[in-house]
């Protein structure tokens, strides 16, 4: 009998045979496999077959995984794809370039099977739930990204990682400012083509599978940041500012429009006494004081007393 095909599909790209028999001996029981022993290889198959998860290893001789990682981000047919590093000499600031590339989390050599299939599962139920957020409904129809419900859902899973593996969690409330004289000035459907163009903007904004925007409500957005500290969301938040501001919305005649936003951040490792609910309640206090203070800002809630 012919085997069946499995749900999943993940390239694994090393350029030791070794290595891709471990890996392929953990996870070809659960999932459908692809292998590349070059990184020229691996950017041809994950661009033909579209994989769900890749495992990259980082010294490659031809061509390392952060060149791998960098060209799969730049590609429109393969950026979404969560990108793991295998990595045998794990560094922080390893860590942090490849998370700033991109990179969803990382594994390191030598190879323990619990630890592999642990983060090879985690990647994977992302992938599978943001299928089901596309089929159940949950992203908004405006703008074709996750709505409050589908962003619920996600920061539930994501907290309750990140309280497992003591990792960092950031969140971003990011509202259009003077969104109602727009619309006076405008009219409602200049309006709905630039709360379009901010989603546009934010969404270009994530590096990795595990992030996510959606729209809260209005003309107010979220952004989740999994894994990134304060100074990380930070830089982020910035960025999406930034881009904002730079951004001109044509009108139906031919007009230039632009927007701004103010952006309230939050950072916290999840522990004991540490909510949701507070998580989110600083990040939105954090916007009011960025509006406060003349929109068009970044405020940080205070790190200090995050939690208390």
């Amino acid at each position: 009998m012919p085997e069946t095909k499995k749900e999943f599909t993940i390239l694994i790209a090393d350029d030791e045979k070794a290595n891709l028999d471990i890996l392929c001996g953990i996870l070809s029981p659960k999932y459908d496999l692809l292998t590349s022993q070059n990184g020229p290889g691996a950017l041809e198959l994950a661009a033909e077959h579209k994989p769900d998860l890749i495992l990259l290893d980082v010294l490659m001789p031809d061509m390392t995984g952060f060149e791998v990682i960098t060209k799969l981000k730049e590609s429109e047919d393969t950026y979404k794809i969560p990108v793991i590093l295998i990595t045998g000499q794990r560094s922080a600031g390893d860590e942090d370039r490849g998370f700033f590339m991109g990179a969803a989390d990382y594994i390191t050599k030598p190879f323990h099977r619990s630890i592999v299939m642990a983060r090879v599962n985690t990647q994977i139920k992302i992938v599978d739930q943001m299928r089901t957020i596309e089929q159940v409904g949950l992203i908004d129809a405006l703008t074709k990204i996750p709505n409050r419900r589908g962003f619920d859902n996600r920061l539930i899973m994501e907290w309750n990682r990140a309280y497992r593996e003591g990792m960092p969690i950031s969140i971003m409330f990011m509202d259009m400012d003077m969104f109602r004289n727009y619309i006076d000035t405008y009219g409602y459907q200049q309006g709905e083509e630039a709360i379009r163009a901010f989603a546009d903007i934010s969404g270009n904004m994530l590096m990795r599978a595990v992030d996510i925007v959606a729209r809260w409500g209005g003309e107010e957005f979220v952004m989740l940041l999994p894994g990134t500290d304060a100074d990380g969301a930070m830089e982020v938040a910035e960025r999406v500012r930034k881009s904002v501001e730079d951004t001109v919305i044509y009108t139906g005649d031919g007009a230039e429009t632009r927007m701004t936003v103010s952006i309230g951040v939050n950072s916290v490792v999840p522990g004991e006494g540490i909510t949701i609910d507070d998580f989110i309640k600083k990040a939105d206090q954090a916007l009011k004081k960025a509006k406060e203070a003349g929109k068009n800002r970044v405020v940080c809630a205070p790190r200090a007393t995050q939690g208390a």
